[in-house]
């Protein structure tokens, strides 16, 4: 009797953190499908082998907007209206759909060709010196390209001076970021999910590199402001 109460009561009890495991567990089940593979992950996978192109434009337009949105709110650099969403936000969306997305579609491709079926350690290695030495200059140009023209330059020696103003220090960035990004994408992705894992990395790093440019701005605007006030009201001598 005693042992056959013992069993039933230990059936029968509550498990701890019991509703926060099932609230988790419910996440999970939504965001990657499991077992019947019809979450939101599951969802945007399928989309990205039938609609690869659209999926990854819709993906970096989404991201690249965003990034622009938070930049500004974590540098509190406010629009003449007061708010954080800019001019620069829609051409942001747009450089990310219409030139990001299709390069990285494309370069992401051709290093999958040249390294398909090769899966030892000196293929891998060798993939990732391709990326950092071609894949990641070529997407360096086209972005501080892109950027310079946002900001308002329209001729091509202003272009040129913004990337070689930028060029080597968002390769420093890229080298430390981008082999160990490919490194993880050999050992743990799809190759189907590359491109939106790389655009997510590229997220990260852009929002920061972006906050910290308009901090910067901003802190030169302020002393700019400060050194006219003092020219324009000098210290009385004594």
């Amino acid at each position: 009797m005693s042992v056959k109460f013992e069993k039933e009561t230990i059936k029968n009890a509550p498990i701890p953190g019991g509703k926060q495991e099932d609230t988790a567990h419910k996440i999970g089940e939504a965001l990657t499908g499991g077992k019947s593979q019809t979450g939101y992950l599951a969802a945007y996978l399928k989309q990205l082998q039938e609609n690869p192109m659209r999926t990854k434009m819709l993906t970096s337009g989404t991201l690249a907007g965003l990034q622009e949105v938070l930049a500004s709110w974590i540098a509190k650099d406010r629009s003449k209206h007061g708010h954080y969403f800019s001019s620069r936000v829609p051409k942001m969306a747009a450089y990310g759909a219409f030139v990001s997305a299709p390069l990285g579609h494309v370069l992401i491709k051709v290093l999958q060709w040249l390294f398909a079926g090769r899966t030892s350690l000196k293929a891998k290695i060798l993939q990732i010196l391709v990326s950092n030495l071609v894949v990641a200059p070529i997407q360096n140009t086209v972005y501080l390209a892109s950027m310079a023209i946002i900001a308002g330059a329209r001729t091509f020696h202003q272009i040129r001076a913004t990337i070689r103003a930028g060029f080597m220090p968002v390769m420093k960035v890229s080298w430390i970021t981008s082999p160990i990004a490919l490194a993880f994408a050999q050992k743990f992705l799809p190759e189907q999910t590359w491109v939106p894992f790389f655009n997510i990395v590229a997220f990260v790093i852009g929002t920061y590199i972006n906050a910290h440019t308009k901090k910067k701005r901003l802190a030169a605007l302020r002393r700019k402001y400060d050194d006219g006030r003092r020219d324009d009201y000098p210290r009385p001598s004594y």
